[in-house]
Protein backbone atom coordinates (compact mmCIF):
# COMPACT_ATOMS: atom_id res chain seq x y z
CA UNK A 1 0.00 0.00 0.00
CA UNK A 2 1.50 3.33 -1.12
CA UNK A 3 1.38 6.43 1.40
CA UNK A 4 -1.51 7.61 -0.08
CA UNK A 5 -3.70 4.72 -0.36
CA UNK A 6 -3.10 4.70 3.44
CA UNK A 7 -4.32 8.18 3.90
CA UNK A 8 -7.44 6.76 1.98
CA UNK A 9 -7.99 3.99 4.09
CA UNK A 10 -7.97 6.12 7.37
CA UNK A 11 -9.77 8.55 5.98
CA UNK A 12 -12.96 6.04 5.04
CA UNK A 13 -12.31 3.99 8.91
CA UNK A 14 -15.38 6.71 10.16
CA UNK A 15 -17.58 5.24 8.10
CA UNK A 16 -17.12 1.17 9.42
CA UNK A 17 -16.12 1.63 12.78
CA UNK A 18 -17.86 3.13 16.56
CA UNK A 19 -16.01 4.06 19.48
CA UNK A 20 -14.43 1.71 21.19
CA UNK A 21 -13.38 1.66 25.34
CA UNK A 22 -10.06 2.56 26.60
CA UNK A 23 -9.32 -1.34 27.13
CA UNK A 24 -9.92 -1.59 23.49
CA UNK A 25 -6.56 0.94 22.88
CA UNK A 26 -4.69 -0.52 25.68
CA UNK A 27 -5.03 -4.38 23.95
CA UNK A 28 -3.75 -2.61 21.13
CA UNK A 29 -0.92 -0.97 22.69
CA UNK A 30 0.39 -4.07 24.57
CA UNK A 31 -0.01 -6.15 20.95
CA UNK A 32 2.20 -3.34 19.81
CA UNK A 33 4.80 -3.82 22.31
CA UNK A 34 3.46 -1.25 24.83
CA UNK A 35 5.34 1.70 22.46
CA UNK A 36 4.50 4.83 24.87
CA UNK A 37 6.36 2.81 27.65
CA UNK A 38 10.12 4.37 28.30
CA UNK A 39 8.30 7.91 27.15
CA UNK A 40 8.50 10.59 29.56
CA UNK A 41 5.05 12.30 28.78
CA UNK A 42 3.10 15.45 29.12
CA UNK A 43 -0.75 14.62 28.55
CA UNK A 44 -2.59 18.35 27.79
CA UNK A 45 -6.43 18.58 27.35
CA UNK A 46 -9.45 21.39 27.42
CA UNK A 47 -11.50 22.99 24.94
CA UNK A 48 -9.03 25.78 23.53
CA UNK A 49 -5.77 26.19 24.10
CA UNK A 50 -4.65 22.64 24.29
CA UNK A 51 -2.40 22.81 21.39
CA UNK A 52 -0.63 25.94 21.88
CA UNK A 53 -0.07 24.76 24.77
CA UNK A 54 1.61 21.68 23.75
CA UNK A 55 3.22 23.56 21.34
CA UNK A 56 4.86 25.47 23.73
CA UNK A 57 6.11 22.74 25.78
CA UNK A 58 7.46 21.04 23.14
CA UNK A 59 9.50 24.59 21.87
CA UNK A 60 11.05 24.33 25.49
CA UNK A 61 11.43 20.74 25.52
CA UNK A 62 13.79 21.01 22.39
CA UNK A 63 15.22 24.03 23.87
CA UNK A 64 16.97 22.02 26.60
CA UNK A 65 18.11 19.59 23.82
CA UNK A 66 15.78 16.94 24.28
CA UNK A 67 14.51 14.08 21.65
CA UNK A 68 10.77 15.28 21.47
CA UNK A 69 7.85 13.70 20.29
CA UNK A 70 4.43 16.16 19.43
CA UNK A 71 1.04 14.48 18.83
CA UNK A 72 -1.81 17.08 18.03
CA UNK A 73 -4.73 16.78 15.91
CA UNK A 74 -6.41 18.14 13.66
CA UNK A 75 -3.96 18.90 11.19
CA UNK A 76 -4.64 21.42 9.10
CA UNK A 77 -2.98 20.30 5.24
CA UNK A 78 -1.70 16.94 5.76
CA UNK A 79 -1.94 14.15 7.98
CA UNK A 80 1.85 13.88 8.95
CA UNK A 81 1.31 17.13 10.83
CA UNK A 82 -0.36 15.25 13.96
CA UNK A 83 3.07 13.35 14.47
CA UNK A 84 6.38 15.80 14.73
CA UNK A 85 9.67 15.11 15.97
CA UNK A 86 12.08 17.31 17.06
CA UNK A 87 10.28 20.26 15.44
CA UNK A 88 9.76 18.39 12.11
CA UNK A 89 6.61 16.27 10.92
CA UNK A 90 7.39 12.49 10.55
CA UNK A 91 8.12 11.41 6.73
CA UNK A 92 6.02 9.90 4.60
CA UNK A 93 8.31 6.62 4.84
CA UNK A 94 7.54 6.55 8.55
CA UNK A 95 4.39 7.14 8.59
CA UNK A 96 4.23 4.69 5.82
CA UNK A 97 6.18 1.92 8.12
CA UNK A 98 4.08 2.71 11.03
CA UNK A 99 0.76 2.15 9.62
CA UNK A 100 1.74 -1.11 8.11
CA UNK A 101 2.72 -2.33 11.37
CA UNK A 102 -0.20 -1.49 12.92
CA UNK A 103 -2.36 -2.70 10.56
CA UNK A 104 -1.19 -6.06 11.03
CA UNK A 105 -1.98 -6.08 14.38
CA UNK A 106 -5.38 -4.54 13.57
CA UNK A 107 -5.98 -7.71 11.12
CA UNK A 108 -4.33 -10.09 13.74
CA UNK A 109 -7.09 -8.66 16.27
CA UNK A 110 -9.99 -8.80 14.14
CA UNK A 111 -9.86 -12.44 13.96
CA UNK A 112 -9.77 -12.61 17.76
CA UNK A 113 -13.02 -10.60 17.73
CA UNK A 114 -11.87 -7.53 18.41
CA UNK A 115 -13.24 -4.57 16.84
CA UNK A 116 -11.33 -2.19 14.25
CA UNK A 117 -9.90 1.34 15.71
CA UNK A 118 -11.83 4.22 15.03
CA UNK A 119 -10.39 7.29 12.99
CA UNK A 120 -8.68 8.85 15.67
CA UNK A 121 -7.41 5.27 17.85
CA UNK A 122 -5.37 4.39 14.57
CA UNK A 123 -3.65 7.98 13.95
CA UNK A 124 -3.09 7.26 17.74
CA UNK A 125 -1.53 3.88 17.59
CA UNK A 126 0.29 4.96 14.40
CA UNK A 127 1.82 7.83 16.32
CA UNK A 128 2.93 5.64 19.60
CA UNK A 129 4.98 3.32 16.67
CA UNK A 130 6.61 6.47 14.88
CA UNK A 131 7.86 8.04 18.15
CA UNK A 132 9.38 4.99 19.59
CA UNK A 133 11.06 4.10 16.08
CA UNK A 134 12.20 7.78 16.30
CA UNK A 135 13.35 7.54 19.82
CA UNK A 136 11.50 9.67 21.84
CA UNK A 137 12.12 11.01 25.26
CA UNK A 138 9.53 13.06 26.01
CA UNK A 139 6.48 12.96 24.42
CA UNK A 140 3.55 15.42 24.41
CA UNK A 141 0.33 14.32 23.42
CA UNK A 142 -2.67 16.31 22.98
CA UNK A 143 -6.34 14.71 23.52
CA UNK A 144 -8.52 14.32 21.03
CA UNK A 145 -12.08 15.13 22.24
CA UNK A 146 -12.87 15.44 25.93
CA UNK A 147 -10.48 13.61 28.02
CA UNK A 148 -11.99 10.74 30.35
CA UNK A 149 -12.68 8.79 27.55
CA UNK A 150 -10.13 9.75 24.73
CA UNK A 151 -8.06 7.05 23.31
CA UNK A 152 -4.96 9.13 24.45
CA UNK A 153 -6.06 8.36 28.22
CA UNK A 154 -4.90 4.90 27.56
CA UNK A 155 -1.53 6.13 28.87
CA UNK A 156 -1.30 5.65 32.52
CA UNK A 157 1.74 7.14 34.12
CA UNK A 158 2.29 10.76 32.53
CA UNK A 159 4.85 13.09 33.72
CA UNK A 160 2.15 16.13 34.11
CA UNK A 161 -1.53 16.63 33.10
CA UNK A 162 -2.55 20.00 31.88
CA UNK A 163 -6.42 21.25 31.38
CA UNK A 164 -6.53 24.46 29.70
CA UNK A 165 -9.95 26.96 29.03
CA UNK A 166 -12.92 25.12 29.24
CA UNK A 167 -15.81 26.38 27.06
CA UNK A 168 -19.33 24.76 25.29
CA UNK A 169 -18.24 23.13 22.65
CA UNK A 170 -19.19 19.53 21.33
CA UNK A 171 -21.89 19.27 23.63
CA UNK A 172 -23.30 16.73 21.86
CA UNK A 173 -20.59 13.76 23.03
CA UNK A 174 -19.50 15.83 26.60
CA UNK A 175 -22.20 17.38 28.26
CA UNK A 176 -24.09 21.02 28.30
CA UNK A 177 -22.53 22.59 31.19
CA UNK A 178 -19.07 23.84 31.89
CA UNK A 179 -19.12 21.43 34.66
CA UNK A 180 -20.08 18.91 32.89
CA UNK A 181 -17.65 19.30 30.13
CA UNK A 182 -14.94 20.32 33.15
CA UNK A 183 -15.34 16.72 34.51
CA UNK A 184 -14.63 14.84 30.78
CA UNK A 185 -11.67 16.97 31.04
CA UNK A 186 -10.63 16.23 34.13
CA UNK A 187 -10.63 12.37 33.71
CA UNK A 188 -6.96 12.77 32.48
CA UNK A 189 -5.88 13.38 35.80
CA UNK A 190 -3.60 10.40 37.14
CA UNK A 191 -3.00 9.03 40.80
CA UNK A 192 -0.86 11.46 42.03
CA UNK A 193 0.35 12.78 39.05
CA UNK A 194 0.72 16.90 39.09
CA UNK A 195 -1.92 18.81 37.41
CA UNK A 196 -1.55 22.18 35.78
CA UNK A 197 -5.09 23.97 34.88
CA UNK A 198 -6.84 26.91 33.65
CA UNK A 199 -8.33 28.56 36.89
CA UNK A 200 -10.24 31.80 35.41
CA UNK A 201 -13.45 29.91 35.76
CA UNK A 202 -15.06 29.22 39.10
CA UNK A 203 -17.16 26.58 37.93
CA UNK A 204 -14.60 24.77 35.86
CA UNK A 205 -11.81 25.14 38.36
CA UNK A 206 -13.86 23.84 41.45
CA UNK A 207 -14.43 20.49 39.36
CA UNK A 208 -10.54 20.04 38.65
CA UNK A 209 -9.44 21.16 41.79
CA UNK A 210 -12.03 17.88 43.14
CA UNK A 211 -10.96 15.92 41.15
CA UNK A 212 -7.50 16.15 41.47
CA UNK A 213 -7.80 15.67 45.60
CA UNK A 214 -9.35 12.45 45.20
CA UNK A 215 -6.46 11.71 42.86
CA UNK A 216 -3.91 12.78 45.54
CA UNK A 217 -2.60 15.14 42.45
CA UNK A 218 -0.73 18.33 43.15
CA UNK A 219 -2.97 20.83 41.53
CA UNK A 220 -1.69 24.26 40.44
CA UNK A 221 -4.48 26.96 39.01
CA UNK A 222 -3.34 29.57 36.63
CA UNK A 223 -5.71 32.22 37.39
CA UNK A 224 -5.21 36.20 35.41
CA UNK A 225 -3.52 37.75 38.25
CA UNK A 226 -0.40 35.33 38.09
CA UNK A 227 0.71 37.08 34.75
CA UNK A 228 1.44 40.37 33.25
CA UNK A 229 1.58 42.22 30.46
CA UNK A 230 4.41 44.68 30.41
CA UNK A 231 4.49 45.76 26.33
CA UNK A 232 2.91 44.58 22.45
CA UNK A 233 3.75 45.56 19.05
CA UNK A 234 2.61 43.60 15.93
CA UNK A 235 5.26 41.10 16.41
CA UNK A 236 5.43 40.17 20.00
CA UNK A 237 4.38 40.54 23.65
CA UNK A 238 6.15 40.68 26.83
CA UNK A 239 5.10 39.69 29.93
CA UNK A 240 5.71 37.97 33.71
CA UNK A 241 4.62 35.08 35.01
CA UNK A 242 4.33 34.78 39.04
CA UNK A 243 2.17 32.02 39.59
CA UNK A 244 3.16 31.56 43.22
CA UNK A 245 4.29 28.02 42.89
CA UNK A 246 7.69 28.99 41.41
CA UNK A 247 9.55 31.79 40.98
CA UNK A 248 8.58 34.84 38.73
CA UNK A 249 10.21 34.93 35.05
CA UNK A 250 10.11 37.36 32.33
CA UNK A 251 9.15 36.09 28.82
CA UNK A 252 8.65 37.07 25.58
CA UNK A 253 6.25 35.54 22.59
CA UNK A 254 6.51 36.08 18.83
CA UNK A 255 2.57 36.23 18.68
CA UNK A 256 0.15 38.99 18.56
CA UNK A 257 -2.71 37.08 20.29
CA UNK A 258 -2.58 37.75 24.39
CA UNK A 259 -4.30 34.97 24.93
CA UNK A 260 -1.10 33.27 24.10
CA UNK A 261 0.25 34.65 27.34
CA UNK A 262 -1.50 32.36 29.54
CA UNK A 263 -1.39 29.68 27.48
CA UNK A 264 2.35 30.01 27.90
CA UNK A 265 1.92 30.32 31.48
CA UNK A 266 0.17 27.10 32.17
CA UNK A 267 2.78 25.82 29.93
CA UNK A 268 6.00 27.34 31.54
CA UNK A 269 3.94 26.00 34.88
CA UNK A 270 3.86 22.19 33.28
CA UNK A 271 7.73 21.96 32.79
CA UNK A 272 8.57 23.37 36.25
CA UNK A 273 6.40 20.76 37.79
CA UNK A 274 7.83 17.95 35.91
CA UNK A 275 12.08 19.27 36.40
CA UNK A 276 13.36 17.08 39.24
CA UNK A 277 16.79 16.95 37.17
CA UNK A 278 17.02 21.11 36.57
CA UNK A 279 17.21 20.95 32.99
CA UNK A 280 14.95 23.25 32.35
CA UNK A 281 16.63 26.56 33.72
CA UNK A 282 14.87 30.50 33.39
CA UNK A 283 17.30 30.70 30.06
CA UNK A 284 15.69 27.47 28.57
CA UNK A 285 12.34 28.48 29.03
CA UNK A 286 12.73 31.64 27.67
CA UNK A 287 14.47 30.29 24.64
CA UNK A 288 11.60 27.86 23.90
CA UNK A 289 8.74 30.52 24.83
CA UNK A 290 10.23 32.85 22.01
CA UNK A 291 10.93 30.37 19.37
CA UNK A 292 7.19 28.50 19.64
CA UNK A 293 5.24 28.81 16.48
CA UNK A 294 2.40 27.38 16.06
CA UNK A 295 0.53 26.65 12.69
CA UNK A 296 -3.15 28.46 12.29
CA UNK A 297 -3.57 29.91 15.94
CA UNK A 298 -2.68 34.57 15.39
CA UNK A 299 0.02 32.48 11.94
CA UNK A 300 0.88 35.57 10.25
CA UNK A 301 1.93 33.84 6.91
CA UNK A 302 1.76 37.09 4.82
CA UNK A 303 2.37 40.56 5.76
CA UNK A 304 -0.33 41.66 8.05
CA UNK A 305 -2.50 38.65 6.78
CA UNK A 306 -2.99 36.56 9.75
CA UNK A 307 -5.27 33.50 9.57
CA UNK A 308 -6.41 32.24 13.41
CA UNK A 309 -8.54 28.81 14.25
CA UNK A 310 -10.57 30.20 16.26
CA UNK A 311 -14.35 28.07 15.55
CA UNK A 312 -16.04 28.27 18.78
CA UNK A 313 -17.93 31.16 20.89
CA UNK A 314 -14.53 31.38 23.30
CA UNK A 315 -11.97 31.32 20.44
CA UNK A 316 -14.25 34.15 18.71
CA UNK A 317 -13.90 36.19 22.01
CA UNK A 318 -10.31 36.00 22.03
CA UNK A 319 -9.78 36.62 18.54
CA UNK A 320 -11.92 39.56 18.91
CA UNK A 321 -9.71 40.89 21.98
CA UNK A 322 -6.21 40.58 19.68
CA UNK A 323 -8.32 42.30 16.84
CA UNK A 324 -9.69 45.16 18.70
CA UNK A 325 -6.45 45.84 19.31
CA UNK A 326 -4.64 45.94 16.00
CA UNK A 327 -7.72 47.76 14.33
CA UNK A 328 -6.80 50.87 16.74
CA UNK A 329 -4.24 51.43 13.79
CA UNK A 330 -4.89 49.88 10.71
CA UNK A 331 -8.34 49.39 8.95
CA UNK A 332 -9.83 44.93 9.34
CA UNK A 333 -11.03 43.09 6.76
CA UNK A 334 -12.21 39.58 7.65
CA UNK A 335 -12.38 36.32 5.59
CA UNK A 336 -14.61 34.06 7.02
CA UNK A 337 -16.47 30.13 6.92
CA UNK A 338 -17.88 28.27 8.70
CA UNK A 339 -19.58 24.86 9.26
CA UNK A 340 -22.51 23.19 10.35
CA UNK A 341 -21.82 21.93 13.71
CA UNK A 342 -20.90 25.21 15.41
CA UNK A 343 -23.00 28.26 16.70
CA UNK A 344 -21.36 30.34 14.20
CA UNK A 345 -24.63 33.06 14.49
CA UNK A 346 -23.29 33.86 17.70
CA UNK A 347 -19.81 33.70 16.45
CA UNK A 348 -21.01 36.81 13.88
CA UNK A 349 -23.27 38.54 15.89
CA UNK A 350 -19.85 38.96 18.35
CA UNK A 351 -17.97 39.59 15.42
CA UNK A 352 -20.27 42.68 14.68
CA UNK A 353 -20.63 44.06 18.04
CA UNK A 354 -17.22 43.99 19.41
CA UNK A 355 -15.39 45.11 15.77
CA UNK A 356 -15.44 47.87 13.23
CA UNK A 357 -14.58 45.93 10.19
CA UNK A 358 -13.92 47.53 6.92
CA UNK A 359 -15.43 44.63 4.74
CA UNK A 360 -15.92 41.14 5.36
CA UNK A 361 -15.72 38.31 1.98
CA UNK A 362 -17.44 34.71 3.21
CA UNK A 363 -16.61 31.45 1.82
CA UNK A 364 -16.98 27.95 2.25
CA UNK A 365 -14.69 25.02 3.08
CA UNK A 366 -16.35 21.99 1.40
CA UNK A 367 -17.40 18.67 3.02
CA UNK A 368 -20.36 17.49 4.67
CA UNK A 369 -20.58 20.23 6.91
CA UNK A 370 -20.02 23.05 5.00
CA UNK A 371 -22.46 26.08 5.49
CA UNK A 372 -23.35 27.90 2.38
CA UNK A 373 -21.82 31.03 1.93
CA UNK A 374 -24.99 33.46 1.37
CA UNK A 375 -25.97 32.05 5.00
CA UNK A 376 -23.23 33.84 6.96
CA UNK A 377 -23.35 37.20 4.57
CA UNK A 378 -27.13 37.62 5.59
CA UNK A 379 -26.16 37.07 9.05
CA UNK A 380 -23.41 39.84 8.64
CA UNK A 381 -25.70 42.22 7.21
CA UNK A 382 -28.18 41.13 9.84
CA UNK A 383 -25.82 42.56 13.00
CA UNK A 384 -25.14 45.76 10.99
CA UNK A 385 -22.09 44.78 8.74
CA UNK A 386 -22.42 46.79 5.08
CA UNK A 387 -19.76 45.87 3.13
CA UNK A 388 -20.29 42.21 2.89
CA UNK A 389 -19.81 40.03 -0.62
CA UNK A 390 -20.01 35.93 -0.56
CA UNK A 391 -17.29 34.02 -2.38
CA UNK A 392 -17.90 30.60 -2.06
CA UNK A 393 -14.44 29.23 -3.99
CA UNK A 394 -12.04 29.49 -0.97
CA UNK A 395 -9.14 30.76 -3.36
CA UNK A 396 -11.15 33.40 -4.88
CA UNK A 397 -12.68 34.28 -1.74
CA UNK A 398 -8.79 34.57 -0.71
CA UNK A 399 -7.23 36.88 -3.31
CA UNK A 400 -10.28 38.84 -3.45
CA UNK A 401 -9.74 39.56 0.68
CA UNK A 402 -6.14 39.95 -0.28
CA UNK A 403 -7.08 42.89 -2.83
CA UNK A 404 -9.28 44.49 -0.48
CA UNK A 405 -7.41 44.72 2.13
CA UNK A 406 -5.09 47.41 0.81
CA UNK A 407 -2.52 48.79 3.52
CA UNK A 408 -4.50 46.96 6.50
CA UNK A 409 -4.64 43.54 8.10
CA UNK A 410 -6.54 40.81 6.63
CA UNK A 411 -7.52 38.12 9.19
CA UNK A 412 -9.02 35.06 8.06
CA UNK A 413 -11.24 33.14 11.22
CA UNK A 414 -14.32 30.80 11.52
CA UNK A 415 -12.96 27.12 11.02
CA UNK A 416 -9.69 25.27 10.92
CA UNK A 417 -10.67 23.90 7.56
CA UNK A 418 -10.65 27.35 6.17
CA UNK A 419 -7.32 28.13 7.63
CA UNK A 420 -6.21 24.55 6.83
CA UNK A 421 -7.14 25.53 2.92
CA UNK A 422 -5.59 28.77 3.31
CA UNK A 423 -2.20 26.95 4.17
CA UNK A 424 -2.83 24.66 1.15
CA UNK A 425 -3.43 27.30 -1.44
CA UNK A 426 -0.05 28.97 0.05
CA UNK A 427 2.02 26.16 -0.10
CA UNK A 428 0.96 25.30 -3.25
CA UNK A 429 2.09 28.31 -5.11
CA UNK A 430 5.48 28.18 -3.37
CA UNK A 431 6.15 25.12 -4.97
CA UNK A 432 4.96 26.29 -7.81
CA UNK A 433 7.42 29.38 -7.73
CA UNK A 434 10.11 27.12 -6.76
Amino acid sequence: MTYQEAVAYIDETPKFTKKNSLDHTRAFLKRLGDPQEGMKIFHVAGTNGKGSVCSFLDSMLRAAGKRTGLFTSPHLVKINERFVIDGEEASDEAFLEAFHVVMSCVEEMKKEGYPHPTYFELLYLIGMKIFEKAGVEYLVLETGLGGRLDATNSIEHPLVTVITSISLDHTEYLGDTVAAIAGEKAGIIKEGVPVVYDASDPESAEVIRRRAEKMHAPACGITPEMYKISSTTKKHIDFSIDCGYYDCIQLSISSVAEYQVKNAAEAVTAIRAADREGYFTDAVIRKGIEEMRWQGRMETVLPSVIIDGAHNEAGVEEFVRTARRLEADDPVTLLFAAVGDKDYRHMIETICRELRLERVIVTEVGGYRSVDAKVPEALFREFGQKEVKAVPDVEEAFDEALKEKGDGILFCVGSLYLVGSIKDILETRRSAHD
